[in-house]
């Protein structure tokens, strides 16, 4: 029996991984924090677009799910320029579950993925 066990294990454990499939939403909603105020917003923005939000220009470049599972972990490309002279201070893929994974580095302010939207 404990054989088996040990067979079926291993079988499982040399079993290659499955990559999951991504399926692209219509745009993200996004969350930001205001440390020093405390409040706090959501924004829905389409892909593409781009909106004042918090003292920074937001553009939602892209976002993606896992198939079948629109509630799932989604991760975002954004971009995100001061409003003042649009410098740069996040550009990438930022991933709803961990956000701190590839954040916005503001003293201020917090801004984070929540889910991708289907509007």
């Amino acid at each position: 029996m404990k054989a088996w066990a040990l067979a079926a294990c291993m079988f499982v454990c040399a079993t290659p991984l499955v990559a999951q499939t991504a399926a692209s939403g219509t745009g993200a909603v996004l969350r930001g924090l205001d440390k020093v105020s405390g409040d706090v917003s959501d924004l829905t923005l389409p892909i593409g677009a781009s909106a004042p939000f918090f003292g920074f220009r937001v553009v939602v470049r892209d976002c993606r799910f896992p198939a079948g599972n629109p509630t799932g972990d989604a991760y975002a490309y954004l971009e995100i320029g001061t409003l003042a002279d649009d410098t740069p201070v996040f550009q990438g893929w930022m991933i709803a579950s961990s956000p701190a994974l590839n954040a916005l580095d503001h003293a201020r302010y917090d801004v984070w993925v929540l889910r991708c939207s289907n509007d």
